[in-house]
């Protein structure tokens, strides 16, 4: 396979999780998401905000939300996102800490 073709096939991938991510599954929490498998809608678009870095393209992180969100940040909170309960937010501090400040540390 060339590179090209590489390319396009992640690139459909990736809009095919996002897809599932945010118009198939907005039921299932970010918080839930960071718990079981240590990345969120959260990470993906701060992966695609440091994508777009890499290539010189500045973004700032609510730029980069609203991209991956197809609408600011608050406005899809306030639609899909519910309440965590102490426990997954406990995990959730864990789940932070081993996968989101060990990539910047």
């Amino acid at each position: 396979m060339d590179d090209q073709t590489r390319t396009e096939i992640e690139a459909a991938a990736f809009r095919r999780l996002r897809q599932h991510l945010m118009q198939d599954r907005p039921d299932v929490q970010n918080i839930d998401l960071m718990n079981l498998a240590g990345f969120c809608r959260n990470c993906l678009s701060r992966w695609y905000q440091e994508a777009a870095a890499e290539r010189g393209i500045e973004m700032s992180k609510d730029e980069a939300r609203e991209v991956y969100y197809g609408m600011p940040y608050d406005t899809w909170k306030a639609q899909n996102q519910s309440e965590a309960s102490p426990e997954k937010q406990a995990e959730f501090e864990t789940a932070f800490k081993e996968n989101v400040l060990k990539d910047k540390g």
